[in-house]
């Protein structure tokens, strides 16, 4: 096209840099100058009620209002705001033109302002905050679908590292409860024995076990505490 900017001369293409969209004006842009063109009209027609000596005013101010509101046509086509997968830039300008260039690190926050008319209409305005503000990228205005290309910015500036992705900050798990400690038993007494000695050992006869179906015999030894008497039918022998 004549009114083409031709913004893939301005790309770095050796190091792989792509155009991720290409943002063209909002056609509300050119509802002033299109007003401007059509009061060109009745201005002309001032033509047959002016004298003829006051010709060139009405011929003049149709004329101005033509090429003023035209060359706002031709300046709002020749502006583009491109997203690339490196950086933002802006190309503007119809005779002379100029660029302005941001790299997707230097972005700090975007801004979108909508106003009413824009709501209705489908466009607003981005405001970027920069670490350095760049001049001719600190407001682009008129951009058509503007939350959406916000979020195609944001989603670049993701893809490329610069800023990774917002994770939820878990609660950490509470430790663990410390292992119980089992109480030793308690020692068992020692019940020490003292040996028998032989001031403790029994004196005097041993006794001596009686069997009663033993035939009784008088001579044999026996304990002395025992009192029993003798039974009848042993006493009989």
């Amino acid at each position: 096209m004549l009114f083409d900017p031709k913004v893939q001369k301005y790309l770095i293409a050796d190091e792989g840099e792509v155009i991720v969209d290409e943002v063209r004006k909002h056609w509300a842009v050119i509802i002033g100058p299109t007003i401007e063109i059509l009061l060109a009209i009745p201005a002309l027609l001032l033509l047959g009620v002016m004298p003829s000596t006051l010709y060139w005013v009405p011929i003049f101010l149709s004329l101005a209002l033509a090429l003023h509101g035209g060359w706002r046509i031709l300046e709002a086509q020749m502006d583009r705001f491109v997203i690339t997968n490196m950086r933002v830039f802006r190309v503007h300008g119809i005779l002379s033109q100029s660029q302005a260039t941001m790299p997707l690190a230097r972005i700090l926050d975007i801004s979108v302002h909508r106003p009413i008319i824009g709501r209705i209409l489908g466009y607003g305005h981005f405001v970027f905050e920069s670490a350095a503000q760049e001049q001719g990228l600190r407001e682009i205005r008129f951009v058509g679908r503007p939350n959406e290309r916000g979020l195609t910015i944001q989603r670049v500036i993701a893809r490329s590292g610069l800023r990774g992705p917002v994770r939820r900050q878990e609660t950490p798990a509470a430790p663990p409860p410390p292992p119980q400690t089992v109480p030793p038993p308690p020692p068992v007494p020692v019940v020490t024995v003292a040996p028998v000695t032989s001031s403790d050992a029994p004196t005097g006869p041993i006794p001596v076990a009686h069997d009663p179906d033993a035939p009784y015999d008088p001579d044999a030894p026996h304990d002395p505490n025992d009192t029993a008497e003798i039974p009848w039918w042993r006493a009989a022998n």
